[in-house]
């Protein structure tokens, strides 16, 4: 097989080459003449896979995306020239719900408030959404879920209205829609942003043009006193530097880029690429993982909630991305930085030793790997 694989995905030597030869190429830059002669496109959310890209794939049966999101691919067209297609759903969902979670520990810090006083409203309920969900309450946070296309009669559900109204932090996770009945962009338009409570902390990890970009600066400019965490943004990668200045932390589209969220997957294209070929699976996620640097924390009998934000933050601070997109996003740029973005791991590389039955059921919910649950 010829197979031209997107140069930012993980390991696709690793898992790929027993099928044939493998070529990397730019996400941005791939262009129609790239796809002559190729049996297996692996890709990322970078690359719109239509039919313009397509007009010379002559081979081309087996189209793979390592990411949760869809809306740059063309479903419908793969599906009238008989090529598959697969997608990655919840590869990144760990890695996504830790990056919110990490930055709601930071501004706790900053501004010096409990994480257990907040509400939290999750839109979108996913297979993020519900990862966050249960890390929240692993905390002893209350939630509140909204999931606009999927909303249905769930008790736990509550209108959208309902949730700008009465949440503190408001976190997105819905997928890219751009029109029909459920549509999700500028979901969160001039109206939606102006009926945000005071003070509310908005977060978006989703997609950049669920929030509108340019609503949202001119409601700043206003003086406005939103909390704003953005990893997503409008125009990508030509973003607003001008709405980086009003952004309190900010990053390059990768809160889901872990080392185990982007291996995970082009593991499950490996999985779905063997079973189309009926080929046995050779390998699992844990084969080409690294060691983390950190392997093993002590806790004693003293650890408590309070000591959570230390924990979380030995892992991972949002607050090294902000600094990153400040401090070099002129220089490099938004797809350089996106490109060599340091290696980050779970919480769930992490071992954690001493702990008592009690702190390793919250700390297993909240997603460490426990050594020993009892003393």
């Amino acid at each position: 097989m010829q197979i031209l694989a997107d140069q930012n995905m993980p390991l696709v030597e690793e898992y790929f080459s027993e099928f044939g030869k493998i070529t990397r190429f730019d996400g941005r830059s791939i262009t129609a003449d790239m796809l002559i002669d190729v049996d297996v496109l692996l890709t990322r959310s970078v690359t719109n896979v239509n039919e313009n890209l397509l007009t010379q794939a002559n081979k081309l049966k087996f189209v793979g995306t390592a990411t949760i999101g869809t809306d740059h691919i063309d479903q419908t067209y793969l599906a009238d020239k008989d090529i598959f297609f697969t997608s990655a759903p919840a590869c990144n969902s760990v890695a996504v719900a830790e990056y919110v979670i990490s930055a709601i520990y930071a501004l706790s810090q900053e501004d010096d408030f409990k994480v257990q006083d907040k509400v939290v409203g999750i839109i979108g309920v996913g297979n993020i959404g519900i990862r966050l969900d249960a890390k929240l309450k692993a905390l002893g946070v209350k939630t509140l879920l909204c999931d606009p296309i999927n909303q249905s009669e769930n008790l736990n559900y509550v209108s959208f209205e309902a949730l700008i109204a009465q949440s503190d932090v408001i976190s997105l996770h819905v997928p890219l829609i751009s029109e029909g009945d459920h549509k999700t962009k500028h979901l969160f338009d001039e109206k939606t942003l102006n009926a945000l409570k005071s003070g509310t902390i908005l977060i978006n990890t989703s997609r950049g043009d669920v929030i509108d970009n340019h609503a949202l600066l001119n409601l700043m400019k206003k003086g406005e006193s939103l909390t704003l965490v953005l990893d997503v943004w409008e125009n990508e990668p030509d973003i607003s530097t001008e709405l980086l200045d009003y952004v309190r932390f900010g990053s390059v589209h990768i809160a889901g880029h872990t080392l185990e969220g982007k291996a995970r997957g082009t593991f499950m294209l490996y999985q779905v690429l063997c079973q189309q070929n009926d080929i046995k699976i050779k390998y699992q996620l844990k084969d080409f993982l690294p060691k983390p640097v950190i392997k093993d924390i002590n806790v004693n009998d003293n650890f408590a909630l309070s000591d959570l934000r230390a924990l979380v933050h030995s892992i991972y601070d949002v607050r090294s991305d902000h600094g990153l997109i400040c401090n070099q996003l002129t220089a490099r740029g938004f797809d350089f930085l996106r490109k060599n973005y340091p290696s980050r791991r779970e919480f769930s590389a992490i071992n954690i030793l001493g702990t008592n039955k009690k702190q390793a059921d919250q700390l297993s919910k909240l997603g460490f790997a426990i050594q020993n649950e009892e003393k």
